[in-house]
């Protein structure tokens, strides 16, 4: 994970010229925040939950955007999401992470679906912010260095936001 972090930081040195100190200090105190994380055996399955939900609401959100999507989401800063494909990453990401609960005998109470809701809604955050800065810099992608996937500040956007509620409401579950 660290050298993902490190790759993040060459990306935006090099292709981001606007808000670059913010952008690395964001980037900075996202890695902060995941050094502190526990990873205990009962941590660990809280942490494959966490990464989970944040990979399924990033693939179901883009799977039902093309294939639902009419309605775009206009006010946002990344100019293809819809609200077909909100609500559908946001249900199917909810559904199968009760699914991962219960497998994993993680007690499903209203905190659990809480800290997936959460999680969801940081996800989503995370993916905006990264499309701001992106837009801030006139980047489509943050860097070719993964081509076809936008580069790793792309790719882990989701997760370098979303890791501050992890580590902050990760005792719901």
């Amino acid at each position: 994970i660290a050298f993902i972090y490190i790759i993040i930081v060459i990306e935006i040195i090099i292709n981001f010229n606007k808000l670059k100190y913010f952008i690395l200090i964001y980037i900075i105190l996202s890695f902060i925040s995941l050094i502190y994380i526990n990873f205990d055996q009962n941590n660990l399955i809280k942490f494959n939950l966490f990464i989970s939900i944040i990979i399924l609401f990033d693939s179901f959100s883009y799977i039902f955007g093309k294939l639902f999507g009419k309605k775009k989401i206009v006010f946002l800063f990344s100019p293809n999401k819809t609200f077909e494909g909100l609500f559908g990453g946001f249900l199917s990401s909810l559904i199968i992470s009760l699914i991962y609960c219960y497998y994993f005998n993680l007690p499903i109470k209203s905190s659990t679906i809480v800290f997936i809701i959460l999680i969801i809604i940081s996800s989503f955050c995370g993916d905006m912010i990264e499309s701001f800065f992106k837009r801030k810099n006139d980047l489509k992608n943050s860097s070719n260095f993964l081509p076809g996937h936008g580069g790793f500040f792309d790719r882990f956007d989701s997760l370098i936001f979303s890791i501050f509620m992890y580590n902050q409401f990760n005792y719901l579950l």
